[in-house]
Parts: structure tokens; C-alpha cells; sequence
């Protein structure tokens, strides 16, 4: 096998306020998206605590992780631009994301490189070049058994990994189809492929009278409505049902094998928006659909096991299940389950993919395949919806809202950096039902308020806002228990006033 060489260090970059625009990778397909410019984006609730469980991070070093990707990625575009078919292939590592590595053929390219403030490394084969004998592979080779059932580039090692149950005989065929040993690499696996079969992404929907699935983004084709799921949910012409069993929609087309995704057409009782459900009574709001580097963090949503985060991994794999193989999904260490299938993956606040399947599950963990977004946009001539959490795309923001009608009155002040909990001890509520709060502050402060649940020996956060300023609004439907707001300074010391009712 070749050697590759590392030839200048990474550097760590601060972490600064960005400004994002919802533009695909230049070497990705173009793609329609609503435009959306977000500043100064913080994670919505529920990203930050995801990520900090399944990273095993802390709240600092999510925080941190996030804002480095953001800005890793724009000069990654850059540098695939600027190096065009001699890009080798690019990378995030460290804890949090703090170095960027890209990949060249070709040494005069390492100065460029370096200068954008990216480590370089000089490899043999190209990305466009692995890509080509990917899929000469998936030509020669049997989709199952001997043939590996899963095959994807390393574009890390610069080159193909194949997983086999039955290694020994994978090498055979290999070497009896011509393939490169150097380049293509087998690897034993204990992983078995499965599908996760059993309007804001990640909620569920029927098809029939018992088969669920997981939506994972909301377009529009035209004037009409929709979203794209999985194409293992469903087939052309089968018809929906929403999570409350409601009529919904039908499916309008549908790829299952080779690939797997399809979008349903919804009817006029129901309102695409352009978020994503994090799982515990929020949304996340999806800005666009550029891909996320390698090495990237990722979370996904499914109607079965909620909001889980993980690393994407690598790109172009081949996978086959029972049903069928499948080519060009992306790899990651998220954890899904039966019921998460056409469920969403976003990094930061762009659309990735709908959840395809994979092994494991959330309990043990388990490693998630998802069909690119940007594929099927393209494939249906869809458009993503983009926006905010709140508001339709074309539509004015509404006007601030007072708090008015709110029973339960706390006040006090915050110095930069603290926090308090409202009550100072808890509430009981004996009953289920809707949990809201209206926090005001003062101007020029940020506060973000957060509700939680006391769960066997600690408080879990169950809902919580982060907006820019000191205006937050929290609405939560839960279980009877012990509750209790909290009030953070994320910066300035000002007075508030926190309005809440429960059940």
C-alpha cells in the first residue's frame, strides 16, 4: 500500500459568530433552495444536550465543535473549488472539529492549502478517481454475501473499504474481478444491515394499516406541498396517514433498490414547515442543504427513538440489506431504530439526508446510512423549504407577542454569566397537559430559558428557547411530575419577568 505523508500542521481556529447562507457544495448538484441568512446561529434546544450525550462532550466543547464546522466548511468550498479534479478528499479531526485536512494529488497544491488555513496531505487517487472504482466495484462484485455488504470510500486512507462477514472469500473475488489489492481494502464486520421500517421532519406517518415510517424534509414541487422520506416506506400511488392517523397525502415517486428515496405529495389539511422535531417539543429550523464535511457532527430525527447525534463518517457507500442493494449513502456513528426510516439527519442547520438503515440500535449504538438530500431534490425537481421555526418561507415574521394571561409571576435579575431556577425549589403538576412560560428581559442581554423534569434522580431539560435576545417562549406538553424553569445569562446582567402556567 502507498504512503501518504503529512505535510504541514493544522491549525486551530477561533471560534467566532458566523454568517451562513444556504448554498449547496460546488461539487454537489444544484440544487433549488428558499434562500435563508442566518446570524449569529445558536444551537436550537435539544442539539446541544444531544450532542453532549452521544459525543460524551461538554456543554463548551459542543458549542465549540459547532462553530468550527461552520467555518471549516466554507473554506473546505473553497479549497474543492480552487483544486478541482485533483481534490483528494476532505476531513475534520480533534474533539472539537479544530483542525480542517484536505487532500491533494498534486504537490504544487500543498502552499494553497496551508494558506487557507487548512492542513495538506498529497495522495495517489483523487476523490473523483475512488468514486470511479467504487462503482466499478459495485459492478463486478455480488451485492451480498462474499461480495461484502457494505462498501465505502476511505477517504481518509485514499481508498475503498469493503465489510465481509466472509473476508477471505471477499479478498478472492476481489482479486479475481482485477481490483487494485493496494487500494481496496477488506474488513472483517459484525454488522447486519437492516432497514428501519416498522409536517416537520422526524414525525411519523403510516402507510396502510401498520407499516410507519419517519418525514424527513418539507418541499414543494411547484405549488404543491410534500416531503421526502425512504423509498423502502413506500411505492408510487400508496397512500398516507399522518401521526394522529389523519389523512395525509400519497406518494408521488418512489426509488427502492439502487436507491432509496421518494416524496409524498400532502393534501390541504396539512402544512409543510421548514424544521425539524429535536424530541422534546421543539423544532430545529433547516436553513438549507450544503453537505456537512467528514467528521462533521450529524443528528437525526425518527418518530421511534426521537433526536440522537453522531459523526458522519464517509460518503459513496454501498450497502446491501435483504431487500436490495443500495448505492451512494452516507456512513455515520448515529444510532436508529425500527420506525426512524425517511427520518431526517441535519449538521448545524442543513439538511443531509433521510434515514436509510443500518445496524444496532439506541440502546447498544449502532452505525446510521442516509440518502443524501441534495440526490433527491434534484431526482423529483423539489424544493427545500428554509426558514425559521416558526414562520412559513414568504410569509413577514409576526409581530413580538405580549405575555399576557399567565398565572404564575417570577422576578429578579441576572448578572452576566448566571442562573436561577423558577420557582427556587419546583412545581408539581398532577396532571398532563400544555407547559408555557413568557420570559421578558431587559435590552441588549441574551437569556435562553429552559424547562425541566425531575426523572428519577436528576432534572432533565424537556424543553427549553435560545433565541438572540432576552424574549423567550417555551410550550410543552408532558407527563404529570415535578417541573421547574431555568433562567440563564448567556451575556449582560439585566432585570426579567418570567410568566409560566401548567396544567
Amino acid at each position: 500500500m502507498f504512503r501518504r505523508h503529512a505535510v504541514a500542521t493544522g491549525c486551530v481556529l477561533a471560534v467566532t459568530a458566523l454568517t451562513l447562507t444556504g448554498v449547496p457544495a460546488a461539487a454537489g448538484p444544484r440544487v433549488k433552495s428558499v434562500p435563508v441568512t442566518v446570524s449569529a446561529w445558536k444551537p436550537p434546544s435539544g442539539m446541544l444536550e444531544a450532542l453532549q450525550r452521544d459525543l460524551e462532550l461538554t456543554r463548551e466543547q459542543v458549542r465549540a465543535r459547532l462553530a468550527n464546522e461552520i467555518r471549516m466548511s466554507g473554506i473546505e468550498t473553497d479549497l474543492r473549488e480552487a483544486l478541482g479534479d485533483r481534490f483528494g478528499g476532505s476531513w475534520l479531526m480533534g474533539t472539537i472539529a479544530q483542525t480542517l485536512v484536505v487532500a491533494t494529488t498534486d504537490p504544487a497544491d500543498l502552499p494553497t492549502i496551508v494558506a487557507a488555513g487548512a492542513r495538506a496531505e498529497l495522495v495517489k487517487r483523487s476523490l473523483t478517481e475512488l468514486a470511479g472504482l467504487i462503482s466499478d466495484l459495485n459492478v463486478d462484485l455480488p451485492g451480498e454475501g462474499e461480495g461484502g455488504d457494505v462498501r465505502f470510500v476511505d477517504a481518509r486512507n485514499n481508498r475503498i473499504v469493503i465489510l465481509s462477514k466472509s473476508p477471505l472469500a471477499t479478498e478472492d473475488l476481489v482479486e479475481a474481478v482485477g481490483a487494485d489489492s493496494s487500494v481496496v481494502k477488506v474488513v472483517p464486520t459484525t454488522e447486519r444491515p437492516r432497514l428501519f421500517t416498522d409536517v416537520q421532519g422526524g414525525d411519523a406517518y403510516y402507510i396502510g394499516s401498520s407499516n410507519r415510517c419517519s418525514v424527513g424534509f418539507s418541499v414543494m414541487r411547484g405549488t404543491q406541498a410534500g416531503f421526502v422520506s425512504a423509498g423502502h416506506c413506500g411505492k408510487a400511488g400508496d397512500a398516507t396517514t399522518g401521526f394522529n392517523r389523519v389523512p395525509q397525502g400519497v406518494f408521488r415517486a418512489s426509488s427502492f433498490p439502487e436507491n432509496d428515496y421518494a416524496w409524498v405529495a400532502v393534501n390541504s389539511g396539512w402544512t409543510p414547515r421548514p424544521v425539524v422535531s429535536n424530541g422534546i417539543g421543539g423544532a430545529v429550523p433547516v436553513a438549507g442543504s450544503r453537505p456537512a464535511l467528514e467528521g462533521a457532527s450529524v443528528c437525526r430525527s425518527g418518530s421511534t427513538t426521537d433526536w440522537h447525534c453522531g459523526l458522519i463518517r464517509q460518503r459513496d457507500a454501498s450497502v446491501t440489506y435483504p431487500q436490495g442493494t443500495i448505492h451512494g449513502l452516507t456512513r455515520t456513528s448515529a444510532c436508529a431504530e425500527p420506525g426512524d426510516s425517511g427520518g431526517s439527519f441535519i449538521s448545524v442547520d442543513q439538511a443531509q439526508g433521510v434515514t436509510s438503515g443500518g445496524s444496532g440500535d439506541c440502546t447498544t449504538g449502532g452505525v446510521t446510512y442516509f440518502q443524501p438530500i441534495n440526490e433527491i431534490l434534484t431526482a423529483y425537481d423539489l424544493t427545500l423549504l428554509t426558514g425559521d421555526a416558526t414562520t412559513p418561507p414568504g410569509t413577514a415574521p409576526p409581530a413580538p407577542t405580549v405575555c399576557t394571561g399567565y398565572p404564575k409571576v417570577y422576578t429578579g435579575t441576572l448578572n452576566n454569566a448566571q442562573s436561577v431556577s423558577q420557582p427556587s425549589r419546583y412545581y408539581r403538576s398532577a396532571a398532563a397537559g400544555m407547559h408555557s412560560a413568557c420570559l421578558d428581559g431587559g435590552d441588549g442581554v441574551d437569556f435562553d430559558l429552559y424547562l425541566q423534569r425531575w426523572q428519577r434522580s436528576s432534572w432533565v431539560t424537556v424543553a427549553g428557547s435560545e433565541g438572540a435576545g432576552s424574549d423567550e417562549r417555551i410550550s410543552y406538553v408532558g407527563p404529570p411530575g415535578f417541573y421547574r424553569y431555568r433562567v440563564v445569562s448567556v451575556s449582560g446582567s439585566s432585570p426579567y419577568t418570567l410568566k409560566a402556567k401548567a396544567p
